[in-house]
């Protein structure tokens, strides 16, 4: 869900302006699923623009506090929301933790990093959610640990109807900064892509395992 429609147009545009978001109806992207998609979203830019990151630093901050009230512990998703999970933890003056995709193979074979303990409060952070497994994955290990889940932030999704069906079955509460909707408004809008590309790009998320750019 979003939580603020102002925010999330102002984080749709930012994305777009430092292209963090790439747009290519043209010649798609294959993402590590092997789905074509003409959309790639790298939010670890974000972490190379000042203004930028420090806008969705604030914005988390002042929108977790509002949303879930103020947890005991930030912890960031591996890799991509440890940077920008560390700057949310400092400003909200909170412990920070991240959790990597799969217990290590040595040491202590951690799965989650930092120091946690049972029954803390726990936000987490995401940098972008599609279908949402991998950001489960982490709210799992999180709970294994002992930790109450208030629920997860995120900067961008995607919408895709089986992230939100396996969060409910998570009793996940979510919000994101923005999303995919918001998304090819400002796009629109900005003119970044023409209506003939806003109707490919809304057919894609319509169904995009099974979405061919050769079909017209």
């Amino acid at each position: 869900m979003i939580f603020n429609n102002n925010s999330a147009q102002q984080t749709a545009e930012l994305l777009l302006q430092i292209n963090a978001i790439k747009l290519n109806s043209q010649n798609p992207f294959t993402w590590a699923s092997g789905w074509k998609s003409p959309i790639y979203c790298d939010n670890r830019l974000i972490l190379s623009f000042p203004a930028v990151r420090n806008y969705i630093r604030d914005e988390f901050s002042k929108q977790i506090e509002l949303k879930f009230g103020k947890p005991d512990v930030i912890a960031g998703v591996a890799t991509g929301a440890i940077g920008i999970g560390i700057l949310v933890a400092e400003a909200m003056g909170l412990p920070f933790v991240y959790v990597r995709p799969e217990p290590k193979k040595h040491g202590r074979q951690n799965q989650v990093e930092g120091f946690l303990q049972k029954g803390q409060n726990v936000v987490v952070v995401e940098d972008l959610i599609s279908t949402g497994g991998s950001s489960l994955l982490a709210v799992e290990a999180l709970r294994n640990e002992g930790a109450t889940i208030k629920g997860m932030a995120a900067i961008f999704t995607y919408g895709f109807p089986i992230s939100k069906e396996k969060f409910s079955q998570a009793n996940l509460e979510v919000f994101t900064l923005s999303n995919y909707e918001h998304l090819l408004q400002k796009a629109v809008e900005k003119q970044y892509i023409s209506e003939k590309e806003l109707q490919t790009l809304a057919a894609w998320n319509e169904n995009p395992a099974t979405w061919n750019p050769e079909i017209k």
